[in-house]
């Protein structure tokens, strides 16, 4: 069984909406959908934000469901410069930004896992590439609406891949993003849950993947584009870059 998280609930009612077959199961406050999406048994579930909230909601699906891959999706903030609202990040290791437990443990290390990031899953990220790519050329402007690509200035969007970095906090200042760049140069985008995700993933030896779309530039901007961008622009990109990716499977 394919597990798919969502990192916003519009993304998370347009998957649901796309299943069949579906059944719901509420644990813990989550509401677990299980049904088949595109010929593919799957279980969906909202994260919900923060990286507690997310790993939780992360080990229960793999407490109570056999799920054998784990795909998260959702939105993010462009961190490297030349990222643009629109564009799709694949990750290939998760960071957590605000984790520190110095002088016990290096800057960035996870206390007791004896490492500061996640690496995602080769053959899972390499499907996401592609299905992220498809999306984009074939798929994108029969998905969403002009006038909402043109409202955020989306013409020829780009697949990147990279680390992304995660953290209890929605970055909202030009100031505090040149902070981060500059403590964390690798990074590609920031978000507020995946690297809590991997980590639990990789303690249970669980193949994850991650896809995180561009939304904002994490600065003074962001609170004005976050909310339209996950209802007009995120919801299409999930269901469309996944569609994509269960074809591969």
């Amino acid at each position: 069984m394919l597990a798919i998280v969502s990192a916003t609930p519009e993304e998370n009612a347009a998957l649901v909406a796309s299943l069949s077959a579906v059944t719901t199961r509420e644990i813990g406050r989550r509401h677990y959908h299980l049904g088949t999406y595109r010929s593919v048994e799957v279980v969906v579930v909202f994260s919900r934000m923060g990286k507690v909230a997310a790993a939780a909601t992360t080990a229960q699906l793999l407490a109570s469901f056999p799920v054998s891959a784990l795909v998260f999706s959702g939105v993010a903030g462009a961190v490297r410069a030349g990222l643009a609202i629109g564009d799709v990040v694949v990750g290939t290791e998760l960071l957590q930004h605000d984790m520190d437990a110095t002088p016990l443990f290096p800057r960035y290390e996870v206390p007791l896992c004896g490492t500061d990031r996640f690496v995602t899953d080769a053959p899972l990220r390499a499907r996401l590439r592609q299905a992220a790519e498809q999306f984009l050329r074939q798929d994108l402007h029969g998905a969403v609406a002009a006038a909402e690509l043109a409202a955020f200035n989306i013409g020829a969007p780009q697949v990147r891949e990279g680390m992304i970095v995660s953290g209890d906090k929605f970055f909202a200042s030009s100031a505090e993003l040149a902070e981060l760049r500059q403590r964390l140069p690798l990074a590609l985008c920031v978000e507020m849950e995946g690297a809590a995700v991997a980590q639990v993933c990789d303690e249970y030896a669980l193949p994850f993947g991650i896809v995180r779309t561009i939304s904002d530039a994490a600065d003074e901007s962001a609170v004005h584009d976050f909310p339209r961008f996950s209802r007009e622009i995120a919801r299409h990109y999930s269901t469309g870059i996944l569609a994509r990716f269960v074809e591969h499977l």
